[in-house]
């Protein structure tokens, strides 16, 4: 079981680390551009849709949804649904986007890999944070703020919806508020630059596009 569990989050790493946003931007939507050499030097969804526009930032954003979700199923397959394993899977295939073996470990931020993992885990935590996202993007129009508080609000739904609403044992609510914490302090972590240039009263507002 420990040796099906390892191989579930080596696979897990290398899932997340397929660098779709760079692949798109190189082989698809430019002429051998590099993703990482512009604007916020990310190969995330945001990043990709100000070089790219909102299909390619829209494409990069569903594929890496798709990897959270893959490495969810791929570990659940290995440990039978182990709920500790499922939710390490998560913060695997993050670590994997942020740090992408083939591209030389510089990646993007991991949003939306982590919502494809707990949409299969906590839906209606991951659906209760993205209507803070959409909210605080709305008001304040800043992608990366409204990333970093629903990110940071995962734990919390996943517990307020688990215990107060469906009634849930703590076997099955510990898992997965500990693991989106770990998985949620290495996304928050990785906008520290973002961090930075809010307070600097610089960071790109939503809608602004790079040349």
């Amino acid at each position: 079981m420990l040796m099906r569990s390892m191989l579930g989050m080596i696979g897990a790493y290398l899932l997340g680390s397929i660098p779709f946003g760079y692949l798109l931007v190189k082989y698809v939507f430019t002429n051998r551009m590099d993703v990482r050499t512009i604007g916020s030097r990310s190969i995330g969804a945001t990043n990709v849709g100000r070089i790219a526009g909102a299909k390619g930032g829209i494409l990069t954003g569903l594929l890496d949804i798709g990897k959270g979700i893959a490495a969810v199923v791929f570990v659940g397959k290995l440990t039978a649904n182990d709920p500790w394993w499922m939710g390490m899977a998560v913060a695997l295939a993050v670590t994997g986007h942020i740090f992408p073996v083939w591209i030389g470990f510089r990646g993007g931020k991991g949003v939306a890999t982590g919502a494809g993992g707990y949409l299969l885990l906590s839906p209606l935590a991951v659906l209760s944070s993205l209507v803070l996202w959409a909210v605080i993007v709305y008001a304040k129009r800043y992608i990366s703020l409204g990333s970093i508080f629903a990110t940071a609000s995962i734990p919390f739904w996943i517990w307020f919806w688990g215990e107060k609403v469906l009634h849930q044992s703590q076997q099955e609510i510990q898992p997965l508020v500990v693991t989106a914490a770990l998985t949620g302090g290495l996304i928050i972590f990785r906008h520290r630059e973002n961090i930075q240039r809010l307070l600097a009263g610089t960071e790109r507002k939503l809608g602004a596009r790079v040349s």
